[in-house]
């Protein structure tokens, strides 16, 4: 856990708290797996372009110069229900943006967070992030693309980042939520600039990793304009809210036998 000038007993107790978030997808999982629920992918048409190869899109180079770092980040070990999803070779089919921020993904919420998506992208992995330790690394463990989600909560107090990557195995995966830590000085993952979430990442925020099989998800919020919140459990509450875009995990462990 990196802590980047700011600690209190909140703070201390908060990977505790977060290692006992998997029972939310035990739930989902025993839910659709118990066939409550049909996986339906819903194809929508988008504008935005989506970039699934070249690294010389413009807009992903512009934001890749945004090279701006939590000051708070915590990894929680790998989720041991989607064990099914360790090997990318038992789950070949790339991510589509409409499968990682479907309706589902567009409004997410936890407790009196309320996000709304208003920007999305899928991309290479080289285009969207810095850091040469990283970099090599991505590319060492064969990650094929990042989608990411810009989100504003509906008071506008709040900012948020859903970042998904998609790696060729668990032990890669394992090893990028290590590198994401600001205290390796590896690199990161620039955010999506969206209407409303300019300026993510230049003031204090928070950033909360985790292995789900062979994908990395990060959920990274901040109070709108980058203030020190007054306990470490807001930014908590709010990134449990914009970890829920990772229903596309559970989508793709039911299609695997999971």
């Amino acid at each position: 856990m990196s802590e980047m000038g700011y600690v209190d007993a909140e703070e201390r107790e908060r990977k505790p708290s977060r290692r006992r978030r998997p029972a939310r997808g035990s739930n989902r999982n025993l839910f659709i797996i118990g066939g409550a629920a049909l996986v339906v992918l819903i194809v929508v048409v988008v504008i935005a372009v989506v970039t699934m190869g070249g690294g010389d899109d413009k807009k992903d180079q512009a934001s890749a110069s945004a090279r701006v770092t939590p000051k708070v980040y915590v990894n929680t070990p790998a989720n041991s229900l989607v064990n099914k999803l360790n090997e990318r070779s038992k789950d070949k089919r790339p991510l589509n943006k409409s499968e990682v921020f479907g309706d589902d993904a567009k409004s997410v919420s936890h407790g009196n967070y309320h996000f709304t998506l208003v920007g999305s992208q899928l991309s290479d992995c080289a285009s969207v992030t810095w850091g040469q330790q990283l970099q090599s690394d991505l590319r060492k463990y064969g990650c094929t693309q990042v989608a990411r989600g810009a989100y504003v909560s509906q008071d506008k107090k709040y900012l948020g980042q859903f970042v998904a990557m998609n790696l060729e195995q668990l032990q890669g995966a394992e090893q990028i939520v290590r590198d994401l830590d600001p205290n390796s000085n590896a690199g990161f993952v620039s955010p999506l600039a969206a209407q409303g979430a300019e300026n993510f990442g230049s003031g204090f925020s928070a950033a909360y990793s985790q292995s789900f099989g062979h994908y990395v998800v990060v959920s990274w919020v901040e109070r709108a304009g980058g203030a020190q919140p007054q306990t470490m459990n807001e930014l908590l509450d709010a990134s449990i809210a914009i970890e829920r875009a990772d229903d596309f995990v559970w989508e793709r462990l039911v299609l695997v036998g999971g």
